[in-house]
């Protein structure tokens, strides 16, 4: 499994990108993946495979209505864990003794 964070927003749409970002991520949700929004980006767990398909789903979304696209993705692949997209903050919550702001 690997956890997969990336955002993705057009930079030729002016200041506002929620509505394009609001697309991409309904793709993300109807996959079925577990993942997470935050201000910076989504955090998506999967296989690979599943992972390579949504970005390229949710880049071909985007380039329907936008010629210049910027994408961001970094991923954390680790064979035999699952969960980790709770499991790894846990983990440093144990380690300091206390939760933080989520």
């Amino acid at each position: 499994m690997a956890l997969m964070e990336f955002s993705m927003f057009p930079l030729d749409k002016g200041p506002s990108l929620s509505k394009y970002v609001s697309q991409v991520l309904t793709i993300v949700d109807e996959s079925g993946l577990e993942y997470r929004l935050n201000p910076m980006g989504t955090v998506v767990e999967g296989e690979w495979d599943e992972l390579m398909g949504l970005l390229t789903r949710c880049f071909r979304a985007m380039e329907k209505e936008c010629d210049r696209i910027s994408v961001y993705v970094k991923i954390d692949h680790r064979k035999g864990v699952k969960g980790a997209l709770d499991a790894k903050i846990k983990s440093v919550e144990e380690k300091a003794g206390r939760q933080f702001k989520k």
